[in-house]
């Protein structure tokens, strides 16, 4: 297996399970029986209603959990079921899109399947819009190239959203990563208003996604609403900001990114590299993570 490759075999701070390895344990190792599995164990807060639930305003710190260790922690203590039983409803974890990226890219490195969450935009949410969105992305061994997954969509979402491709290979036309999406609207090839998510969009907004896409690209899979370093930027018209933005787009932006020039770049950079001190933008706090 070549470095790179080897590399996204290995968990990174965030996808750890630290303690609860365990619960990786004798998991099916189909990508769709997987999937099923992230189904079973997490609700998006977005459709939980859908579902029929209604969900206590307490439960909602559990979006906040950054980490593998910390929603595994959570997850069982709603339910000590082995997690390839499917919870009642109730009993789900809270999550978004990143989170059920996440939960699938962790269990696929734990068996040894180069994988990794990748936050970009999705097309097939609203007509001629892309939506804030992650997916993971998993190396396909037989076929030599990487697969998108939206471990999200089930059936329900599927229908209600009308979508027309399979999810387990979702084509790079409908999810469009986050460098992908800069150089897109820098070309003026789209509009990026029609990049973002409620009342949220434009150039900034993309900017934040290229950004925590780089980020994920080095095992940092932070939260949608997590922001540090050039993201803080108030103004998007400084040259050397721009320059570097453009070049880590086009080291991201295809279907296999030029890992190792990319890897240097974000570690070099502080307007990229998360030292562990964000701003929230939910909570509007400064935080402080420990990313040992």
């Amino acid at each position: 297996m070549n470095p790179t490759l080897a590399y996204f075999t290995q968990h990174g701070p965030i996808s750890d399970p630290g303690v609860y390895v365990s619960l990786f344990e004798n998991l099916p190792a189909s990508i769709s029986d997987l999937v099923k599995l992230v189904q079973g164990v997490t609700v998006h807060v977005f459709w939980a209603e859908r579902y029929g639930l209604k969900v206590p305003p307490e439960r909602m710190d559990e979006l906040q959990l950054r980490s593998m260790e910390k929603r595994l922690a959570r997850t069982i203590e709603l339910d000590s079921s082995p997690l390839n039983e499917a919870r009642p409803l109730e009993k789900k974890l809270l999550g978004n899109c990143r989170d059920h990226s996440l939960l699938l890219a962790a269990m696929l490195r734990h068996q040894g399947v180069p994988a990794r969450a990748r936050c970009g935009f999705g097309a097939y949410f609203m007509p001629d819009h892309f939506e804030d969105h992650w997916v993971t992305e998993y190396w396909n061994q037989e076929q030599s190239r990487w697969v998108f997954v939206d471990a999200q969509l089930d059936a329900l979402q599927s229908e209600v959203l009308k979508i027309n491709f399979n999810t387990l290979d979702v084509p790079r036309d409908q999810f469009i990563v986050g460098g992908k999406a800069w150089q897109m609207c820098r070309s003026g090839q789209q509009d990026p208003d029609k990049f973002g998510i409620f009342d949220m969009h434009g150039l900034g907004f993309v900017r934040g996604n290229l950004v925590r896409d780089v980020a994920s690209l080095n095992k940092m899979e932070l939260l949608p609403w997590d922001c540090w370093g050039v993201i803080l930027a108030e103004q998007l018209d400084d040259p050397a900001d721009l320059s570097l933005l453009d070049k880590v787009a086009s080291l991201s932006a295809e279907d296999v990114p030029d890992f190792e020039a990319l890897r240097a770049c974000y570690e070099s950079d502080p307007r990229l590299f998360m030292n562990g001190e964000l701003l929230s933008y939910v909570n509007g706090e400064i935080l402080h993570l420990n990313l040992a």
